[in-house]
């Protein structure tokens, strides 16, 4: 997938005794989007904004190193050199002892000789790593400018952690201009240096440039255009990140001394074995227990109390990306942690008073966001017509963020369809879900909006789905109301084998609970999504009772 921007110069930040002036460049081949506000509150902002920044350098894959060529040789002359090392042991010993002593004098007068060079070079390496450290940056931060606040989007160069930072306008105590939208951000490593110099004594000046609109036609040369080969997991991991935030979830609400305590403690120590988990353990009205894994310490938070309806016992791996929070923390007045199951993702909102930032970690650090699970599956599958998907998002579209009982009531359509049309715009990159106050909001991801179904059906069990119900081996054996959620359960003719799969669906049509009895379910659970027997099921449910098209 390939994306061109234009940036209108580049991003700057400038500081001087009074003021410190942060300026991000957009791109100008997108709609008119741009924002001119002075800061009130300097010290939360520059926390937050900094905890951001460590969210687009962080990369935590591990990195093997390639021996795959010494290994080939290896097997080719294994035969030959256990053959040489026992006919020659003595004299190899004692070749080996003088060739030690040689090495080591030798090694010592190499070092003398060699110090000024490995000095010059030590240093051309600390210039170079933060002369190019952009170049390690896969894609400029998503910018987004509302009539109620402005927030900035990322992603890790691992693609396994994402990063939110929301501003409230209550945030800056004058906004001088603003034109609502969406846009990529002109973004270098060297504005977080400037980020650093942000002062209460010193006026600070957000803004995204609206000059570069404004001079096209006489400006050229000055236009600087990047041409980005964007991996399709980075824009499929935007989709699936909204749609993991909609699911139900355990709400946490942390107190910030909690949350950095159990930060600190995984500082202190460094696990040798498995499991590397945190565990939550929550019961209702009760303090919040954690139990760090492995080695088995227990934390009990006395002034975090779990105020959810049913217990729970949620496991969390990849705990070490926690540690981006730890210099908000101090400014925090809450954290309040979603988290969506054992193995699934979940998501840290650390709330400054007007300023919020969310943190939300894929099911583990290797899996990253377009592979951590199929969530767009989880989400309401209604078929919306053409012209009603149109009213809801023009809807929208006027108020750049609503309820789906907000738009809803504005355009006279039925709760479940209003939000099978989010759905679908979500899954598009044309709409979000704001965890933070519970709304969907307008937020197009592309200049020119995704094709329908390149990205959403990109997972091998919908496809199958498909088959089986066009083989028409898929059987509703029951169906049943319990406690607000749509209780079915059926039979799907697998190969000659016969799978039961039962689902749950909320009012909503959220799929919140399913089993099945096939491999797929039976390895991965639902981290990975639902298998391909519950979301035939779930299709031939919605045509069968309900009289929805499958």
């Amino acid at each position: 997938m390939n994306f061109v921007h234009r940036y209108f110069g580049e991003t700057r930040a400038s500081s001087d005794a009074a003021s410190t002036l942060l300026g991000f460049a957009p791109d100008t081949l997108r709609e008119p989007t741009y924002f001119v506000g002075r800061v009130a509150r300097h010290l939360p902002f520059r926390e937050a904004i900094s905890a951001l920044h460590h969210v687009v350098v962080s990369d935590l894959r591990f990195k093997p190193k390639d021996r795959t060529a010494y290994f080939e040789w290896l097997k080719g002359h294994e035969q030959q050199l256990l053959a040489e090392a026992f006919a020659n042991r003595d004299d190899t010993k004692a070749r080996i002892e003088a060739l030690r002593q040689e090495m080591s004098e030798i090694g010592k007068r190499s070092s003398d000789l060699m110090k000024p060079f490995y000095d010059a070079r030590q240093r051309y390496f600390n210039w170079l790593y933060k002369a190019d450290r952009d170049a390690w940056i896969v894609l400029d931060p998503v910018i987004t400018v509302h009539p109620d606040e402005v927030f900035f989007e990322c992603f890790s160069l691992d693609e396994s952690t994402y990063g939110r930072l929301s501003c409230d306008h209550d945030v800056f105590e004058r906004i001088e201009d603003m034109a609502c939208g969406t846009t990529n951000i002109d973004y270098s490593h060297a504005l977080y240096d400037e980020f650093q110099k942000i002062r209460s004594y010193r006026d600070t000046t957000l803004s995204i440039d609206p000059t570069g609109f404004e001079v096209q036609t006489t400006g050229e040369n000055t236009y600087r255009e990047d041409k980005i080969e964007l991996p399709d997991s980075w824009m499929r991991g935007f989709l699936q990140v909204s749609s993991a935030m909609a699911q139900p979830a355990h709400v946490v609400d942390l107190h910030p001394v909690d949350m950095h305590t159990i930060i600190t403690r995984l500082a202190a120590k460094k696990e040798r074995h498995g499991p590397r988990s945190l565990r939550f353990l929550l019961e209702p009205d009760k303090p919040v227990s954690v139990l760090i894994e492995p080695w088995g310490e227990r934390l009990t938070f006395r002034r975090s109390i779990y105020r959810g309806t049913s217990g729970a016992e949620i496991r969390l791996w990849g705990r070490r990306r926690l540690a981006i929070l730890a210099r908000a923390l101090p400014l925090a007045k809450s954290v309040r942690l979603h988290l969506l199951g054992t193995g699934l993702p979940s998501f840290a909102v650390v709330d400054f008073g007007g300023l919020r930032f969310t943190l939300g970690l894929s099911g583990w650090t290797a899996n990253d966001w377009s592979r951590a699970g199929q969530f767009d599956l989880l989400a309401p599958r209604t078929r919306v017509d053409q012209a009603s998907a149109e009213r809801v998002f023009g809807a929208l579209r006027k108020h750049h963020f609503a309820t789906v009982e907000t738009l809803s009531a504005e355009t006279g359509l039925d709760r479940t369809l209003v939000a099978g049309a989010l759905g679908l715009y979500v899954q598009n990159g044309r709409a979000m879900y704001d965890l933070d106050k519970g709304v969907y909001r307008l937020r197009e991801l592309a200049r020119d909006p995704l094709a329908m179904g390149a990205l959403r059906f990109a997972s091998e069990e919908e496809e199958k789905a498909d088959r089986f119900i066009e083989a028409r081996l898929v059987t509703i054996a029951s169906t049943d109301q319990r406690d607000g959620r749509r209780i079915v359960r059926g039979e799907v003719l697998d190969d000659g084998k016969t799978h039961r799969p039962m689902i749950a669906l909320d009012a909503d049509d959220r799929l919140v609970e399913a089993r099945c009895d096939c491999y797929f379910y039976g390895h991965n659970k639902l981290m990975r999504g639902p298998c391909e027997h519950m979301l035939a099921l779930r299709r031939v449910f919605h045509a069968q009772v309900e009289g929805k098209a499958a």
